[in-house]
């Protein structure tokens, strides 16, 4: 199965700040993923990587988990959620996961 996250800074791209609460960005993930109704998960991580100047930054980030949806599917999330944030990108990692459900009756 084909698993796929997308990772969304919530920096500004132009001012480097958290302009909104978290909760507001949540908001509009969970929006996007019932528009292209894909089932989702979702975490929020802080980190921090450096500009191509030099300078480093630390950001909270969500990341979108997807579970075998198609991959122009998952690039107009992307694209959506990058202008939605107001980005300079957002980062896409793609891989083959092998995946099982355990199921345990009461």
């Amino acid at each position: 199965m084909r698993r796929t996250e997308i990772y969304v800074g919530l920096n500004d791209a132009q001012s480097h700040e958290q302009i909104f609460k978290t909760e507001k960005y949540l908001s509009i993930l969970k929006k996007v993923c019932y528009s292209y109704h894909v089932a989702f998960s979702v975490h929020t991580v802080d980190g921090g990587y450096f500009h191509e100047d030099g300078s480093f930054v630390e950001e909270r980030t969500l990341a979108l988990t997807l579970m075998d949806v198609p991959e122009e599917t998952v690039k107009e999330i992307a694209k959506d959620l990058c202008v939605f944030f107001h980005q300079e990108s957002v980062m896409v990692a793609d891989a083959v996961s092998e995946v099982y459900f355990i199921k345990e009756s009461l």
